[in-house]
């Protein structure tokens, strides 16, 4: 099912391609020209109180010439970011091998001169002098509707003696409110100031006492600790002092007869030895044996070379004798098998002699060039 899903599902595949090379900060100094894709980043979007007036200048009108300066800035800068991002983009040429130089060949249809100043022609011209255009006066809209008028006198519409009293009444009303509130203000915050300076004394003063508290505490247990260490000391060094005095008189005791005993086992352990014996037992013995073993080996050597030379001659010589063996019985029964073949021709001719012996005189010429043929077959067998 999973892949039934990421079979229907979309997938996006794209050809690789190189990554251009990007500076990891942005150039403060450079400007960014992209089309706006946020409305919050757009330049057009004014920003700021909507209900006051836009009061548009008195050169509102922008001048022609210096909106196609600011173009042709605007397109110069755009060609030098593009050849720059070209030439990051594209690679380029290796170096040379050694022997050779690059050079600039010409590839269009038509050949041309190239010199390392192109030629330069002067030529002037005269024109009409003209008047400055004079700036675009402001667009003002024309008029619409009609224009009525009407005549009012003083003291019909507005009487500032009456209509400013209540104002009046207000403001001063208010005024005092408000200085009424701040003074009672004042005394609040300096009511609360003096409460608090009042707090930081007392919980300062409870802090140094917790402070001082602590400290004495401290020092009790360090002190108790102290003489607990003190305590241990003592009992430590009088026990090691006490088991240093058994093991003194204990000493004293047991020494008397330990040093004979030591010295008996050491002599009969070879730690006193004679040095002429512990040579000869330490190098001469294992010489004499590693020699004698070492020819006792070769002889063996020699003798297993021996018979194994011995052992190859015999079956060498018994291989020999059966094939001599086997060649005599093939040239015997081939031997057999021919006078066998000469027995068996030799009965024929018996045979034919016998009967031509009965018959008559004139019947010799013909038995005597009938033999010929049998003497010959006896001969080829």
């Amino acid at each position: 099912m999973a892949q039934t899903a990421t079979e229907s599902g979309y997938a996006f595949a794209q050809q690789p391609r190189a990554v251009s090379n990007r500076r990891k900060f942005r150039d403060p100094e450079q400007t960014d020209d992209r089309l706006a894709v946020n409305i919050m980043w757009d330049r057009r979007v004014v920003r700021g109180n909507t209900y006051s007036a836009q009061v548009l200048p008195a050169t509102a009108v922008p001048d022609p010439v210096q909106l196609q300066k600011e173009a042709e800035k605007r397109k110069l800068s755009e060609l030098k970011k593009r050849q720059k991002i070209r030439q990051t983009a594209r690679p380029t040429t290796p170096d040379a091998v050694p022997g050779r130089k690059h050079m600039d060949v010409q590839t269009e249809m038509f050949l041309e001169e190239i010199a390392d100043r192109p030629a330069e022609v002067d030529a002037d011209t005269q024109t009409d002098p003209f008047m400055d255009r004079p700036p675009t006066p402001l667009f003002i809209p024309k008029k619409t509707g009609i224009d009525r008028e009407t005549q009012i006198f003083e003291g019909e519409l507005f009487d500032f003696d009456f209509e400013v009293e209540p104002i009046l009444q207000v403001i001063v009303g208010k005024t005092l409110e408000q200085s009424l509130m701040e003074v009672l203000e004042e005394e609040e915050l300096k009511n609360m100031r003096a409460h608090q300076e009042e707090f930081d004394q007392i919980r300062a003063a409870e802090l140094a006492e917790a402070q001082r508290m602590e400290a004495a505490e401290v020092r009790r247990a360090e002190e108790k600790q102290r003489r607990v260490e003190q305590e241990r000391e003592r009992v430590a060094n009088e026990r090691t002092v006490s088991k240093k005095v058994a093991a003194r008189g204990f000493a004293h005791r047991y020494v008397g007869d330990v040093v004979s005993e030591v010295f008996g086992n050491m002599e009969e352990t070879g730690f006193f030895y004679d040095p002429l014996v512990k040579e000869i037992e330490d190098s001469f013995m294992p010489w004499l044996l590693g020699g004698v073993t070492s020819s006792i080996n070769g002889a063996r050597e020699a003798h297993e070379i021996l018979e194994q030379a011995v052992v190859g001659a015999l079956k060498l010589s018994a291989s020999k004798n059966k094939l001599i063996t086997d060649k005599y019985n093939e040239l015997q029964a081939e031997a057999n098998k021919a006078a066998e073949e000469a027995k068996e021709a030799e009965q024929p001719e018996e045979q034919a002699a016998n009967e031509g012996e009965g018959e008559g005189e004139g019947e010799g010429e013909v038995q005597a060039e009938g033999e010929q043929p049998a003497e010959g077959a006896a001969e080829t067998s």
